[in-house]
């Protein structure tokens, strides 16, 4: 979570395969860009309040979207835990 309490949501771009389900997901957060590829709505980063975020970042069939924001750790894709 940053100092402010809002979640950091970010695509790496390098994983990303374009699968799209990030943007069905949490359109108000996530779009896909003219290659297909996922990426995060300007201003969006702190999620935007929307309540599927991480819904939309387990959807992910790579692991490409991570959601950090919980007391100082994070979630990946995948649901692992980052510090």
């Amino acid at each position: 979570m940053s100092d402010d309490g809002t979640l950091d949501v970010s695509i790496d771009h390098d994983v990303c395969i374009g699968a799209g389900q990030c943007a069905l997901t949490a359109p108000g957060v996530f779009t896909q860009d003219d290659d297909g590829f996922g990426t995060v709505l300007p201003g969006r980063r702190d999620g935007g309040g929307d309540p599927l975020v991480r819904e939309a970042a387990r959807a992910c069939p790579v692991g490409a979207v991570a959601v950090r924001g919980i007391r100082g750790e994070g979630e990946t894709a995948a649901g692992e835990r980052v510090r």
